[in-house]
């Protein structure tokens, strides 16, 4: 009787699936989980309203999955009408799920180091930008249900090549970012912010694409501690459960992030640690957390690949010394900056994390759709359409909302002494509203970059009228 009064404290767990899309997790993922699991599936198209109600009958309470990127906006409806419901990972922590350039805005909120990475929407201004830039660079589609693989990354080395590129594929926005010559990259995968799985990916000789669908080789020794530590930074800025990113090893030392998400293939026995720490996490301390070694990949990456894609349910036992892992832990050594360490000691500094569970939304797609809102008028997030961000936030009406207007962006440029009526116009002729709104949020210094005779005195008035033009909103 008691350990049924137990269950039921437990949350209700469902499973997030979509017709025509892999399955990553299964109920077999979850092993030991006491209570029925349910899952649900969308449909696509008009079945938004069906598929919550359907979780609400259900009553579950924590909903599992990674959603695709051509769902993700219809999915943050979902969640604003599914409260109660704990998505896992959250909205926010997918939101790199959707397109690179939402990595890249991702990246330049929280000082990430990424390639110099170039976003126009405008035709005309990306063609300025190819008639002025050096290269080689890089032109990625960054939308779309197809981002990955590297098929969609091509290498442009001329100005006419650019152009002939974009006119070919459409590709909209124009994603441009600097080629940064690489020795490799790294792929790691995470758990609550700790490494479970890192693996070399290094281009075929003459090439410079490293995806193995494109002919890379892949391998699973010696990841650098240092780059490993960039991977958890990045985990704990996107607060993922689970997370994977791409690290370029550069040819001059540096690392830099290429991908991030939550989304990523994965051999059965990770999908299997990721469900042990979900159940972890919502069982009150009813299951442990997963013990999960320090570089286990380079043992698990000496077998073969047909091997690991079907090995399931693997474990390991703590470091102690009569432990029969303590030969080999103590035996091996590392270099990493602070000096050589065995790999228990290595171990012992990256633990594993519980998540945040935050109400607020650091993405909500009335500012961050970039794809769906250019063009149009940016609005103001009214409280009704977020979860509180504390009970004393009052609720404004529908009719507080404000608008910014391309009028009320030249109001405040003309608020700054020096700067009329032509200079206004000449600014918002370059960058239009949204492009001027995102680049005072997260480049002000690019406005000077475009016109020269916007010196840095103008600059500081501007960004100090911006931040009173926010604070009455």
């Amino acid at each position: 009787m008691e350990k049924k009064k137990n269950n039921k404290k437990l949350p209700k767990i469902g499973l997030l699936y979509l017709d025509y899309v892999l399955r990553f997790f299964d109920k077999s993922n979850f092993k030991g989980w006491p209570n029925k699991i349910e899952t649900v599936t969308y449909h696509w198209k008009n079945d938004k309203n069906r598929f919550i109600k359907e979780v609400k009958r259900k009553k579950i309470d924590v909903l599992i999955g990674n959603i695709p990127a051509t769902a993700y906006e219809t999915f943050r409806e979902i969640a604003r009408a599914l409260p109660n419901v704990q998505f896992i990972p959250s909205l926010d922590a997918q939101f790199s799920n959707k397109s690179k350039e939402n990595v890249t805005r991702f990246a330049w909120k929280y000082d990430i180091p990424i390639p110099g990475t170039y976003i126009f929407y405008d035709k005309s201004k990306a063609d300025r930008f190819i008639g002025k830039i050096k290269f080689p660079k890089i032109i990625k589609k960054s939308y779309g249900p197809s981002n990955y693989g590297g098929y969609f990354v091509h290498k442009v080395d001329s100005k006419r090549e650019a152009r002939n590129l974009l006119a070919q594929k459409k590709y909209h926005p124009a994603y441009f970012q600097d080629f940064v010559p690489m020795e490799a990259d790294v792929r790691v995968m995470l758990i609550g912010h700790k490494p479970v799985c890192a693996f070399w990916r290094r281009a075929p000789e003459g090439e410079w694409l490293t995806n193995t669908s494109q002919g890379g080789s892949m391998d699973y020794m010696n990841v650098p501690k240092e780059l490993l530590d960039l991977a958890v930074k990045v985990s704990k800025d996107a607060n993922a459960e689970y997370w994977s990113c791409d690290v370029a090893v550069c040819q001059d030392g540096k690392y830099h992030i290429l991908e991030c998400a939550t989304a990523f293939a994965a051999f059965p026995y990770i999908r299997d640690w990721i469900g042990q720490y979900i159940i972890w996490k919502f069982s009150n301390g009813r299951f442990p957390k997963p013990n999960i070694p320090l570089f286990n990949w380079e043992e698990l990456g000496k077998m073969d690949s047909l091997v690991l894609r079907t090995l399931r349910h693997i474990t390991f036992g703590k470091y102690t010394p009569s432990y029969d892992g303590a030969y080999f832990l103590d035996t091996k050594v590392r270099e990493a900056e602070e000096g050589d360490m065995h790999l228990h000691e290595m171990d012992s500094h990256y633990p594993m994390f519980l998540t945040e569970n935050r109400k607020h939304e650091e993405w909500p797609s009335e500012k961050w759709n970039f794809q769906d809102n250019y063009g149009k008028t940016i609005r103001k997030v009214h409280v009704k359409s977020n979860p509180k961000i504390s009970v004393d936030e009052s609720i404004e009406s529908e009719k507080n909302s404000i608008i910014l207007t391309e009028k009320k962006m030249k109001k405040l440029l003309m608020s700054i002494e020096g700067i009329g009526k032509k200079k206004a116009e000449q600014i918002m002729n370059i960058f239009d509203t949204v492009e001027l709104v995102h680049t005072l949020e997260t480049e002000p210094y690019k406005i000077m970059e475009e016109i020269s005779w916007f010196k840095k005195k103008f600059l500081t008035k501007l960004m100090k009228e911006w931040e009173d033009f926010k604070n009455k909103l």
